[in-house]
């Protein structure tokens, strides 16, 4: 997992943060004029919501086994259709195991529409136990209830909805896996635009825990001098898998036939779908550890190229690989393309991948003012408005592999706080973490964040899982002034959910971009209902959707501060050069 900056990329990052802190001491949008209203308190309320869950995720003091680090995914998703966001929580196991009946399970929470969530696990039939690690959602029989999708190492876990209690179906649908395998990130997409969700699943690495060398007994298995446990270097990769919906409730392994498993020798976490050259068809990112990040490219045909070294987001702007975790997708800078910001190991900053228009990427990592933290280790991230002004922000969570580095002062801890980033909206960020509340500067060891509007009003929370602990449930108690808008998208020549539709909404003088996708984050699933700060505007001019089946539509005369739901057909349709002459012109 591990990726040490050279001195000369140490002293660049020493430059760049002299350079980017005194351009925001003198940025009026940062800094300048009266003292500015404090932005954000993010106070962890999980416990008075009642998020009682305990997550088990191997040793506390010290783990053997990399199978004991990666921790475990988090999913926010209607599973009532009630239109209130409901949490699901993944969850490990111990190498010893538990005895018959006690052995952890995952966790569904309902919500109960008034700040508190109740346990439905074992009605809803979700009280599955092993080493569970990510999570995924989408409706892929078209049935009109989110289904939900869990890896694990072993055999993975297809729930199928039966309208609010869940079925496992993995085996008889095709999508178990070897039963072997270990499985991490995973993302429904509709790669072939058939109306049908297919699957793609992130494989991590080929791990037998009976010939698994121990802390020592390699190399690879020394960190700073100290033995830890081993990997991911010296232990085999596992290749990724691409499942074709065929209707039916069944899927075909199409790994070799889309040419998936030609992206061979990385160590692959999470999957974060976005369509980066604005072409219509779903392409793939996977943030990968200790090896270069793979750009899947959907070549339309039922293929995909991984082009992530040519389109610059395989390595960083040094050309090295990096121990990438966790990723998101945004338009950070306003500029209509998607961007794709990911998390790294410690000793490393975090990097973010501007999207030049033309199919490529620049790392502007330093130029943006991310990266300034090198200390800690990266896991969940997203991007989100949390204060609504028309500007994704970042939140990043963070937490070490190693109990040692406690013990032996190695740099580092195995308990880390949170990083909030606020988006200045002129291509930089600013750190605001230590004024954005107690939720924020909690230590703790954290893996998978996912992020949604759990009050239906306007408001985005987070909810994180923590190793060996309860989670954490991140409110803002800082009322924005600002506007907003939310759409949920329904499909009907397209998958129902949506997913794979792009988002152009014009507002204030702006145009501003995003698509619905599953997955995402570290291994996690956040709200699918795409939501839009607004500042101070309290009207938008027109909402246009791409959807996957290809139909331009534009919906107007929507009421901001409102969640809307959208119809595929129900729009006024928008001839395609009409919606690309605007969209040139952002």
């Amino acid at each position: 997992m591990g990726s040490v900056l050279s001195a000369f990329s140490r002293l660049r990052g020493l430059v760049h943060a002299i350079v980017i802190g005194s351009f925001l001491l003198c940025s009026p949008v940062s800094y300048g004029g009266p003292p500015q209203a404090k932005l954000a308190d993010f106070e962890d309320v999980s416990e008075k919501a009642g998020l009682e869950m305990h997550n088990v995720f191997g040793g506390v003091e010290t783990k053997k086994y990399i199978i004991e680090t990666t921790g475990t995914g988090v999913a926010i998703f209607d599973y009532d259709n009630d239109g209130w966001p409901d949490i699901f929580l993944v969850n490990g196991t111990r190498l010893e195991g538990f005895p018959a009946g006690n052995a952890p399970t995952n966790h569904l929470y309902r919500n109960n529409h008034d700040g508190t969530f109740t346990d439905v696990t074992v009605q809803s039939g979700l009280t599955a136990s092993g080493w569970g690690q990510g999570v995924c959602v989408g409706d892929y029989d078209n049935d009109g209830w989110e289904d939900l999708y869990v890896t694990y190492y072993g055999p993975n876990r297809l729930y199928h909805n039966d309208h609010g209690t869940f079925r496992e179906v993995a085996e008889g649908a095709g999508v178990q896996g070897s039963g072997k395998a270990w499985g991490t990130g995973c993302a429904f997409l509709d790669y072939d635009r058939d109306g049908l969700l297919d699957l793609v699943v992130a494989n991590y690495v080929d791990f037998d825990l009976s010939t698994a060398p121990g802390p020592g007994d390699r190399v690879s298995c020394f960190w700073k001098g100290v033995p830890v446990m081993c990997g991911p270097r010296g232990l085999p990769w596992a290749k990724n898998i691409l499942y074709h919906n065929l209707g039916g409730g069944k899927f075909e392994d199409v790994s070799v036939k889309s040419h998936i498993d030609q992206a061979g020798g990385h160590y692959a976490f999470s999957v974060s779908t976005l369509d980066y050259d604005d072409d219509g068809w779903p392409d793939i990112f996977i943030a990968c550890d200790s090896t270069a990040s793979i750009l899947y490219h959907n070549n339309r045909d039922g293929t995909f190229s991984d082009v992530a070294v040519v389109a610059g987001a395989a390595y960083n702007e040094d050309g090295r690989a990096q121990a990438g975790m966790g990723s998101t997708v945004a338009d950070f800078n306003g500029d209509g393309t998607l961007d794709i910001f990911r998390t790294n190991f410690s000793d490393d900053t975090s990097t973010l991948y501007r999207n030049n228009g033309n199919g490529t990427f620049d790392d502007v990592t330093f130029a943006a003012g991310l990266g300034l933290h090198t200390e800690y280790l990266g896991w969940g991230t997203m991007f989100l408005d949390f204060d609504n002004d028309g500007w994704p922000d970042l939140l990043v969570v963070n937490g070490h592999v190693y109990p040692e580095v406690d013990k032996q002062h190695l740099g580092s801890s195995y308990q880390e706080p949170k990083i909030l980033y606020h988006n200045n909206g002129n291509g930089t960020f600013t750190d605001i973490s230590a004024q954005a509340g107690s939720g924020i500067t909690t230590v703790s060891s954290a893996r998978g964040l996912a992020t949604g509007d759990l009050w239906n009003d306007g408001r985005i929370s987070a909810v994180i899982s923590n190793m060996n602990s309860r989670p954490a449930m991140l409110v803002n108690q800082v009322r924005s002034p600002n506007h907003w808008i939310a759409f949920h998208l329904i499909g009907s020549k397209s998958n129902r959910d949506g997913i794979g539709a792009r988002i152009t909404l014009r507002a204030n003088g702006r145009a501003m971009v995003d698509e619905l996708r599953s997955g995402s984050s570290y291994s996690s699933q956040s709200d699918m209902r795409i939501h839009f700060g607004l500042g101070p505007a309290a009207k938008i001019d027109s909402v246009e959707v791409r959807w996957p089946s290809g139909l331009l539509e534009r919906y107007q005369n929507l009421r901001t501060d409102s969640i809307h739901e959208l119809r595929e057909g129900k729009g006024v349709e928008v001839p395609a050069e009409s919606l690309n002459h605007a969209t040139s012109k952002k």
